[in-house]
């Protein structure tokens, strides 16, 4: 599990078997450890001098552009420890889709940057909501009706310290919808509602109202 709070970024060295250099994260890394990869969860299954090597399966190969030889550096973070700070949102490192960066601007001391996502990744967008782009947890500050193209505000100290920075427009993206509507979404599928589940549960909308939610 991860919050999306990038610590460092990395430079792919390799690409047969990945192999990064983070030389400000590698005194932190242990075989075995997860770590998001522009939010791709991989384990370290080795450690080096200057960095980590990382096996990629043809799965996530197929699912993500890490193969992509025009992607040279990539956000990193360790997966959370008991006791962290939750200060993103929760990621999983499992992507949901590519996207693709459609436009910048700067707009006060900030920058604006709209993307478009697919269909699967574009019901999980909704006005205020949160994504991880390429691992990066960011709030959805305008989408549309279908979350097909949205838009996101970055301060400068996350678009200076992340990969952000390097993307041209038309760009490829890692996208991760919020893990709690993926719940939410499957909690009600299919006549899955709180009353037909849990029918003889004493908690209702009233008594929710009640207390306060």
């Amino acid at each position: 599990m991860f919050t999306g709070l990038i610590q460092t970024i990395g430079f792919i060295e390799q690409r047969d078997r990945l192999v990064i250099n983070c030389p400000d994260l590698v005194a932190k890394i242990a075989i075995g450890d997860s770590i998001a990869v522009n939010g791709v969860c991989l384990t370290a299954t080795k450690v080096l001098s200057t960095g980590f090597m990382a096996d990629v399966s043809p799965e996530t190969l197929g699912r993500t552009n890490l193969s992509d030889r025009q992607l040279k550096y990539v956000n990193l973070e360790m997966a959370l420890a008991v006791g962290d700070k939750i200060g993103g949102h929760f990621v999983s490192g499992h992507i949901d889709g590519i996207g693709k960066l459609c436009d910048r601007a700067i707009v006060g001391n900030s920058w604006e940057l709209s993307f478009e996502a697919i269909p699967e990744v574009a019901r999980y967008i909704v006005f205020k909501g949160s994504i991880a782009i390429n691992g990066i947890s960011l709030t959805i500050s305008y989408c549309n009706d279908s979350g097909t193209n949205f838009r996101v505000a970055v301060i400068p100290l996350t678009y200076d310290n992340t990969t952000l920075k390097y993307l041209d427009i038309g760009s490829s993206v890692h996208l991760e919808g919020d893990l709690l509507g993926k719940y939410v979404e499957k909690f009600f599928k299919a006549g899955n509602s709180p009353a037909s589940v849990h029918h003889n549960s004493t908690i209702t909308p009233e008594f929710l109202i009640e207390h306060g939610w």
